[in-house]
């Protein structure tokens, strides 16, 4: 029997593909003013300097590879880190909370629409994410959480992309051979290690500005 063309099932990432990932600038702004301090420019600029600093620190860089296995991992990873470039406690845990905060990573304008449009047509669907924390609240405060057939999220299963057992498992919890799927992300370094898999992987423009849309509308079109 001929395979019908187009896709019966998509992978997505998370941050930087289905939300947005503001820039250091403003986490480090919105951390200061949570902290009842002074957000000036000058303060601002010096401290997303030490975080890229500290992120380039040898112990610092390789923790972050398995960083999101748990979230005990990331809680002290993040700490080291944050002290590695200079702040204070008090900044540190501002800046800390800000992740499990829903208004810290938006999503992006048309991803809600796609996402349903995608269920609507009996696509199958999964998200595919390093992370520390669990998503589903958020999807489900998005109006589309009954849109994801699967969450697999590092954290749950004690490994990270670019494994490829997290492709492989989203893949068996969704009931879809390698060759149906397709993997949608933004990074080559994590997403797309779904090519081992086996899995056709479209990569999206990283650094969009605010509120644009992310042009997701397209995979309607390569679908079944």
């Amino acid at each position: 029997m001929t395979r019908p063309p187009g896709f019966s099932a998509v992978l997505f990432d998370w941050r930087g593909t289905l939300v947005e990932d503001p820039p250091d600038e403003w986490w480090v702004k919105t951390a200061l003013t949570r902290t009842g301090r002074t957000a000036d420019d000058d303060l601002v600029t010096r401290l997303c300097l030490a975080l890229r600093t500290a992120a380039e620190v040898p112990e610092i860089a390789a923790g972050e590879l398995s960083c999101d296995c748990s979230p005990d991992l990331h809680h002290s990873w993040s700490f080291a880190y944050f002290a590695a470039a200079g702040l204070d406690d008090e900044l540190a845990a501002a800046l800390y909370e800000l992740d499990f905060d829903a208004a810290s990573h938006p999503f992006y304008p048309d991803a809600p629409g796609v996402l349903r449009a995608l269920h609507e047509r009996g696509i199958r669907v999964a998200l595919v994410s390093d992370i520390h924390l669990d998503l589903r609240p958020e999807f489900d405060a998005a109006g589309v959480g009954d849109c994801i057939d699967s969450f697999v999220l590092s954290f749950e299963h004690g490994i990270q992309k670019p494994d490829r057992r997290m492709f492989e498992l989203a893949l068996d919890e969704l009931g879809v051979a390698a060759e149906d799927a397709l993997m949608v992300g933004d990074r080559a370094s994590h997403d797309g290690a779904a090519v081992g898999a086996g899995i056709t992987t479209w990569l999206v423009p990283p650094g969009l500005p605010a509120g644009q849309a992310r042009g997701l509308d397209r995979l309607l079109a390569v679908v079944r």
